[in-house]
């Protein structure tokens, strides 16, 4: 019961939180309170288009013509936008995007994505067999999970989670009756994932349950680190070495900006190790039309890849699959956009490459604007971020802060949030969420706002943010 009710409370804590900022508004309307701010700065979740960062013309454009097909004929939009539409139908049953697609998702997109991996990794062969679609990338996640976790087992099943993590994932394993096994990423090395901490975490699990598995965030999120290829191997390793699942969290893949850094994928560099680690490490990869460049998140559209896997344990995953019909055939076009995007010289290119560089630049700056000034307020400190969309910064609350949080009944860290959302209208997530170390706290917000927001919320942030400190000094 315990167990039942915090997962009801985490997962129903930002839609109190809002709820919470607006009837503190209505509250301030009725008494003819003015706020220092007259909207909400809303970076609460990894959303670029709610953050109001704009969608890529090219996909719109795309996705219009296919939800309305006479659009075709139209000479409104460049002509590879209308091939490609018709294209795109050409794949539906029907000509429709209002038809089913086969389970594992329309064969031609399917063969697409396999076709990007095969790029991305330089070469190395990518089956559309081992492919799968899905209603977004947790959802992808969560079948896999209901693979690897035997809810009749004792002791019971063990995936090892990064702390901090994504919450929904964690939330996830719990809900198949799994436990959770935390390793700690080093905050101190700007959040970098260690081997020995991996070590530590197995053998904590000792007589509490028995780990199948091992999920990993590259980049990270929410902590925003870049494996470099080193690490990659060495978590492969471990994983061979103590036969574990790898669950590799892909999603933000593009997001990388940190200096000398570049994504590695852990598919490529399995593939790189050569035998015995090619062909015995079992591994799921995800990614998905929500994160990076696209952000369409409300598409519902991802992808795992498998490898390395039983061929009995392949066709109960085709079943899980297929319980559900399909994912939605928007959503699929999207994931085919993103994967094959239009090449120099195409009509559609210059003006993709240029929305592409400006999300890009956008994103370079934030990071170097939000790491200047949170390292510049009292109480306040961030490691450099390498990549994602979060920023996770460390805050060193005051002991007077801390027990005023504690007679409310809230988290110090969810206690300065609601602060923060009430007094200076920004509207973030509290680290305790993620997992965070006893004694620390942070909090989180996505970094992938157009640069007047970011201006705005950190002005906003650095003013509420002193004020605070010194009314609990």
């Amino acid at each position: 019961m315990r167990r039942s009710n915090k997962t009801h409370l985490m997962a129903t804590r930002g839609l109190d939180l809002i709820l919470h900022g607006a009837q503190v508004k209505l509250c301030d309307k009725l008494k003819g309170v003015r706020k220092p701010y007259k909207e909400v700065i809303d970076v609460f979740q990894g959303d670029l288009h709610g953050a109001g960062m704009k969608p890529l013309t090219f996909v719109r454009q795309v996705l219009a013509a296919c939800v309305y097909p006479p659009l075709i004929n139209s000479n409104n939009l460049p002509l590879d936008v209308r091939q490609r539409a018709q294209k795109e139908l050409g794949r539906c049953v029907g000509g429709s995007v209002g038809s089913y697609s086969a389970a594992a998702g329309i064969p031609e997109i399917v063969h697409s994505i396999s076709e990007f991996i095969k790029r991305r990794d330089g070469g190395i062969p990518s089956h559309p067999e081992n492919i799968y679609i899905s209603p977004g990338s947790q959802w992808s996640i969560s079948n896999i999970l209901n693979v690897l976790v035997n809810r009749e087992a004792s002791p019971r099943t063990g995936v090892l989670i990064p702390v901090p993590c994504y919450n929904i994932t964690v939330l996830s394993i719990t809900q198949l009756g799994a436990v959770t096994v935390p390793y700690y990423l080093s905050e101190e090395q700007a959040w970098a994932l260690q081997v020995e901490e991996l070590q530590r975490a197995l053998e904590s699990a000792k007589g509490v349950c028995s780990p199948v598995a091992l999920y990993v965030i590259n980049p990270g999120n929410p902590a925003g680190y870049v494996q470099s290829q080193k690490s990659v191997q060495e978590v492969i390793r471990f994983a061979w070495e103590k036969r574990l699942f790898l669950l590799v969290d892909e999603l933000y893949q593009d997001c990388v900006y940190g200096e000398n850094c570049e994504f590695v994928s852990y598919k490529r560099t399995l593939s790189e190790m050569g035998p015995p680690f090619s062909g015995t490490v079992e591994l799921a990869s995800f990614h998905s039309v929500s994160k990076g460049f696209l952000g369409e998140c409300g598409l519902r559209a991802g992808y795992v890849e498998l490898v390395n896997l039983d061929p009995a344990v392949m066709k109960h995953i085709h079943t899980i699959f297929s319980k559900d019909s399909c994912a939605p055939v928007l959503g699929q076009i999207a994931l085919d956009l993103m994967t094959d995007p239009p090449k120099p010289g195409d009509p559609s290119y210059p003006l993709y490459k240029q929305e592409i560089e400006h999300i890009r630049a956008v994103l370079v700056h934030n990071v170097k604007r939000v790491h200047e000034v949170i390292n510049s307020l009292p109480g306040f400190s961030c490691p450099p971020f390498e990549g994602g969309l979060f920023a996770f910064p460390r805050l060193n609350l005051t002991p007077k802060a801390v027990q005023k949080a504690k007679e409310l009944g809230l988290q110090p860290d969810t206690f300065y949030c609601t602060r923060l959302l009430e007094e200076g209208g920004v509207f973030t997530s509290p680290g305790w969420e993620y997992g965070q170390k006893e004694g620390t706290y942070h909090i989180r917000f996505c970094i992938a706002a157009p640069q007047d927001i970011m201006e705005e919320l950190l002005r906003r942030l650095s003013s509420f943010h002193m004020t605070f400190m010194k009314d609990f000094s």
